[in-house]
């Protein structure tokens, strides 16, 4: 139902987006598209770049007056640190840096230039992906869903006895606490821990890596399916989540703590709330069979190291056929905290995306009383005919 695409290179003159398949009637405006891409620019550790650039975002088409059209909508971003490359001549890259897209780059296109991989593969295409998210999350905001995102572990340093809940709740003050730190992290002692391990690690000239977590609230179950592999929910978002640079692990729930554990304990336990049947804990993250259950929806990424150093890695000049010592690329010490408002952009697009699927319509208007008739997790929701039946196939 929706789709995106960006365009745009690190150090070219902007970053485009496209954006088709969102309904008319769409509060939205450029200020909280800004606001997300904001918080993408903030966050201990970051490199030099985020000092140059200034986000803001120009909506040349899709909106107008404030709602979306239906039209597809159309992205902007200025890099202002073109003006400084534009008139430059620049020095041949031969070297390939371990870990990026230079030599993949090369092998797949057969550049004879290193940096054109460099400009593509960039993190700074991650920018559209927030400007997109933030427009799918008008669209969820429009249904009361929620879409927040933490750091939970930097390096060896992780936030103590961190669990799963089935509250949304405690999601909300996780994500509260969390936007007041320069590290994301809710727990100030373990934030201060991680503020340590980034300044050591700047010391030794490396870079680390980590995981966050995103959490979705208020989704209504019944989105995703079972019946194909490419439309489970849990599938869907993986796949979103592993197109983030860098990251290199994706779990829903608990889900590989669940690998060491009897299945008894792996489960999600049910009860009844008045009619309304819940969960006693959310280790299944709040999708069973790639179908939302109505619990939050948690999500969690493994982000490798960035692979630029300072301290030089092996290498081989491409150009000569010698071993060589790889040269630094300006870059991040650590992205963790940045990287997460983009996580929420790709888990915003694609929850935007399976509601679209399950309500359908061209218009908010249209959508809304669909979602008002929504089967929900109560009893009266879910008759049985409690009947022995048969398959009937015909033979």
């Amino acid at each position: 139902m929706l789709r995106f695409l960006t365009a745009g290179e690190s150090h070219g003159p902007s970053l485009t987006a496209i954006l088709e398949g969102m309904p008319a009637g769409v509060p939205l405006t450029p200020s909280e598209i800004d606001h997300d891409l904001a918080r993408r620019q903030r966050g201990f550790g970051s490199g030099a770049r985020m000092k140059i650039e200034r986000d803001r975002v120009r909506i040349t088409a899709g909106v107008m007056n404030g709602r979306t059209t239906g039209a597809p909508i159309a992205f902007v971003v200025e890099n202002l640190d073109y003006a400084k490359w534009k008139e430059r001549d620049i020095p041949p890259m031969t070297i390939p840096r371990p870990g990026h897209a230079d030599l993949t780059g090369a092998v797949k296109y057969g550049y004879r230039e290193l940096r054109l991989a460099l400009e593509r593969a960039s993190a700074r295409e991650t920018t559209m992906r927030v400007a997109v998210g933030a427009a799918c999350r008008a669209l969820l905001r429009a249904f009361g869903i929620e879409v927040v995102g933490y750091v939970v572990s930097i390096g060896a340093v992780s936030v103590p006895n961190h669990t799963s809940s089935p509250d949304p709740e405690v999601y909300r003050q996780r994500f509260a606490q969390a936007e007041a730190s320069d590290m994301r992290c809710y727990d100030p002692e373990t934030a201060e821990q991680m503020r340590a391990h980034i300044r050591a690690a700047m010391e030794a000239r490396d870079t680390l890596g980590g995981v966050i977590e995103v959490a979705a609230l208020n989704v209504p179950p019944g989105l995703g399916s079972h019946v194909h592999w490419d439309r489970r929910l849990s599938a869907r978002l993986a796949q979103a989540a592993m197109s983030v640079h860098a990251v290199k692990g994706v779990e829903i729930g608990d889900g590989f703590a669940e690998a060491r554990v009897f299945g008894t304990q792996a489960q999600d336990a049910l009860y009844l709330d008045g009619d309304v049947i819940r969960q006693r804990t959310n280790h299944a993250g709040g999708i069973e069979g790639g179908i939302t259950n109505g619990a939050p929806i948690v999500l969690r990424a493994a982000l490798k190291p960035i692979a630029t150093t300072l301290n030089p890695l092996d290498s081989v000049d491409l150009a000569t056929g010698q071993a060589v010592k790889t040269q630094y690329e300006r870059s991040d010490f650590c992205q963790v905290p940045r990287a997460v408002p983009i996580l929420e952009a790709m888990v915003c697009f694609v929850l935007a995306d399976a509601l679209l699927e399950k309500l359908g319509g061209d218009s908010l208007e249209e959508m809304l009383p669909r979602f008002q008739a929504l089967r929900r997790l109560r009893l009266r929701d879910l008759p049985m005919d409690n009947q022995p039946w048969r398959f009937g196939y015909a033979d």
